[in-house]
């Protein structure tokens, strides 16, 4: 905590600046050495487990544990080494892989996840997920361990993208939903093979009905920047306010923005807010679907603010 408020003084002032023994520059260095405070989280409930495992520049993947029979699922494994050590440092038994999409930065680690711990499961929506051996799509159901997973099918991103919504029967904890790159805190992902309708009924008609209380595990720390165009779409919005402030103190400290809930996404992601008057104001429309599609070609080419 303290290494990355040192860190970030420096990189703010300069000092830097000067060091021209580094492989590379200044810039480059600082964000390495903040990047390098990134540290794993665990969110754990009577019912399950959830650790946030770091990876590569802005990654999570998530090791999910059945606190009843400790069997494990990780989620988008690209960097099997720190998955390997987060199953040995629990003690538990990891059987599962549950791929939200085929990018490489989150499908990119299966196959040599399976190298190392063979006889693994694979799940994904699409053909071009790596060492994939069970193909699902929109309400297919199977277990982890006691807990239930629900594939949710969201394309946009991806024309394959599953998003796994995880319950425990009788349980009163809030569910968990991994949402890759459809979902993100205060944001949501490039419509790289989608459309804004497709969008539109992934995180309003999908997402936006699971349980308000339905705690949000996605794919990046993306939080900060998300919530400065939150703010710039709705500058008279409290709730992105608040959670801008409290983002930026959280990172600070090295700790994840994530998770957050279906609830709290509604009042401060703009693209979960398309019905709202004032999101289509700022976009210049009246139909929640236009509104979707405008918001996120502003976001494609928005500068982010220093502040």
């Amino acid at each position: 905590m303290l290494f990355r408020s040192l860190v970030a003084s420096a990189c703010a002032i300069g000092v830097l600046g000067a060091a021209t023994t580094f492989k590379f520059s200044p810039p480059s260095l600082c964000r390495a050495l903040l990047h390098s405070s990134r540290r794993s989280s665990l969110v754990a409930q009577s019912d399950m487990k959830v650790e946030l495992l770091p990876a590569l520049t802005d990654n999570y993947m998530y090791l999910l544990i059945d606190r009843d029979t400790r069997e494990a699922a990780v989620v988008d494994p690209v960097e099997p080494g720190k998955v390997v050590d987060a199953v040995k440092k629990h003690g538990v038994k990891l059987t599962t892989v549950l791929t939200t999409h085929h990018h490489w930065d989150h499908a990119g680690g299966n196959e040599k996840l399976l190298k190392l711990v063979p006889g693994l499961r694979v799940y994904g929506g699409d053909d071009r997920v790596g060492a994939l051996t069970q193909k699902v799509t929109h309400y297919n159901t199977f277990k982890i361990g006691s807990l239930n997973v629900k594939c949710l099918f969201t394309p946009c991103h991806t024309t394959g993208h599953i998003c796994y919504f995880v319950t425990k029967d009788k349980s009163s904890e809030p569910p968990a939903v991994f949402t890759g790159d459809t979902l993100f805190v205060a944001g949501c992902g490039k419509f790289f093979e989608g459309t804004a309708e497709e969008m539109y009924k992934a995180l309003i008609d999908i997402l936006g009905r699971l349980p308000p209380e339905t705690r949000v595990y996605c794919g990046h720390e993306y939080t900060i920047n998300n919530l400065k165009f939150a703010r710039h779409v709705e500058p008279n919005n409290e709730a992105v306010r608040k959670k801008l402030a409290w983002a930026k103190e959280t990172y600070n400290n090295g700790e994840p923005t994530i998770p957050s809930t279906i609830a709290d996404e509604f009042t401060y992601n703009p693209f979960m807010r398309v019905r709202e008057k004032s999101v289509q104001d700022h976009a210049g429309k009246s139909d929640p679907i236009e509104t979707m599609g405008i918001i996120r070609k502003e976001k494609d080419n928005f500068r982010v603010p220093k502040d």
